[in-house]
């Protein structure tokens, strides 16, 4: 079980359903996904974070207002990580995290199993 990442620059373009919008994914990783999931089921439910709300089985969505929030969870989830795999999940989340954030219009989906 993994959570991959997907930055795009405006409402996500789903290609199975019947749309005229183009494309938007920016990029995407999927290299610290077990990483990535392991640390999100670490974090404190029910809480006023974001992160928590992320759903390892299916898709979870942040805007750029709701990553801007979940950037001031990252010192704590950083601080969570146990190994080396886990640092560079975290790491790799700060980034499209800030990306995010400082893209207008921009959408970061968490793409569980």
């Amino acid at each position: 079980m993994g959570i991959d990442l997907q930055l795009h620059n405006g409402r996500p373009h789903w290609p199975g359903r019947r749309s005229k919008r183009k494309p938007t994914l920016i990029r995407q990783s999927s290299e610290h996904g077990e990483a990535l999931s392991e640390l999100i089921a670490k974090l404190p439910v029910n809480t006023s974070g974001r992160l928590w709300t992320v759903d390892p089985y299916n898709d979870t969505v942040f805007n750029e207002q709701v990553a801007e929030a979940a950037l001031r969870e990252m010192p704590d989830l950083l601080d969570r990580c146990t190994n080396d795999a886990q640092v560079a999940a975290a790491q790799d989340l700060l980034a499209y995290l800030q990306e995010c954030a400082t893209t207008p219009g921009s959408y970061l989906i968490f793409v569980g199993d």
